[in-house]
């Protein structure tokens, strides 16, 4: 038999978490399904996040968002959506086997970060050191005073360095693959900013006790935190896949409700074009969900309506 709910939530980071946490307590019949493998839970401690003056690990703040959505009624599941059509007045959706068929759906992706050629263990181990960063925004305050390495080029990789240098005056920006793509006013600017320039490769990448080490030029490097500026892949096929608008980096079109082009089809996080923050995504998701329990209700309010309760509950003395 083919699940029918509400609400399906495709990813289960921040967005998708807020989105279900909103959703079941609208009343909706709230299904996240999550594949697992998202960037917030690979943060070590954010301390950038409003009401944790001490930080937070990514998994643990995960966790706490889990608990609270379950709580109130939402169904989350792990598994992985391969395909999602129109289908009717709502959506069919098939993941791990199976069909689920849902009213709305809400798109929480996010994006996956281009780092530099190195194993996933070694990655994950210096993500988890402090050693690899992705988002100066969230962590730079982490680093003040240290030797930073940005890896990048061209207008990417200036804008980067030149926001880290906020942080540190000992800051390096390094062409991920050969020579830099930059012009002489790019590189005049970081001339000026006192940020050296150095053309890759980078091999041998290797966590040491000082910080993260490679080989460049033939010359060993450490630093204590390396930032790559490389971009990243917007998880956004499933919007392609219903006929969503999608623009040229990738990210979901959305009006100011969250609403894609496809009736009841929503993306939040950082699937969309904008900061890529967990509170910007908390609050796109929050939007997100408001407008999906408004809009199924202007469809046919009746299932949402509260039953009649009968008799008062303290009736008047005789």
């Amino acid at each position: 038999m083919t699940p029918k709910v509400d609400c399906l939530i495709v990813g289960g980071g921040p967005a998708g978490l807020t989105a279900a946490i909103y959703a079941a307590r609208f009343r909706l019949t709230v299904l996240l399904l999550d594949a697992g493998g998202g960037r917030a839970a690979m943060i070590p401690r954010t301390r950038n996040h409003a009401g944790f003056p001490a930080g937070i690990s990514g998994r643990a703040l995960i966790l706490r968002m889990r608990r609270q959505a379950v709580r109130y009624g939402a169904a989350i599941e792990p598994g992985r959506v391969e395909h999602l059509a129109v289908s009717g007045d709502g959506f069919e959706a098939r993941a791990d086997q199976r069909r689920i068929w849902a009213r709305t759906v809400l798109l929480a992706t996010g994006v996956t970060n281009h780092r530099p050629k190195m194993s996933e263990r070694l990655a994950r181990a210096a993500v988890a050191a402090g050693r690899l960063r992705f988002c100066p925004v969230c962590d730079g305050t982490e680093v003040i005073d240290q030797a930073v390495a940005v890896i990048g080029t061209g207008k990417r990789g200036e804008h980067e360095a030149l926001f880290l240098r906020t942080y540190t005056a000992d800051l390096t920006l390094i062409a991920p693959e050969g020579r830099h793509d930059l012009t002489q006013s790019q590189r005049t600017r970081l001339a000026l900013a006192g940020v050296e320039l150095v053309d890759g490769p980078l091999t041998r990448f290797r966590l040491e006790s000082m910080g993260l080490g490679f080989a460049l030029a033939g010359e060993r490097r450490v630093f204590e935190a390396v930032y790559p500026a490389m971009g990243t892949r917007v998880q956004s096929d499933l919007a392609r896949s219903v006929g969503a608008k999608v623009t040229s980096d990738g990210c979901v079109g959305v009006d100011a409700h969250q609403r894609s082009s496809v009736p009841g089809f929503y993306a939040a996080g950082d699937v969309v074009m904008g900061l890529d923050q967990i509170s910007h995504a908390m609050g796109e998701a929050g939007v997100a969900a408001t407008a999906m329990r408004n809009d199924l209700c202007a469809r046919d309010p009746s299932p949402w309506l509260a039953r009649p309760v009968g008799a008062r509950r303290h009736a008047s003395p005789r």
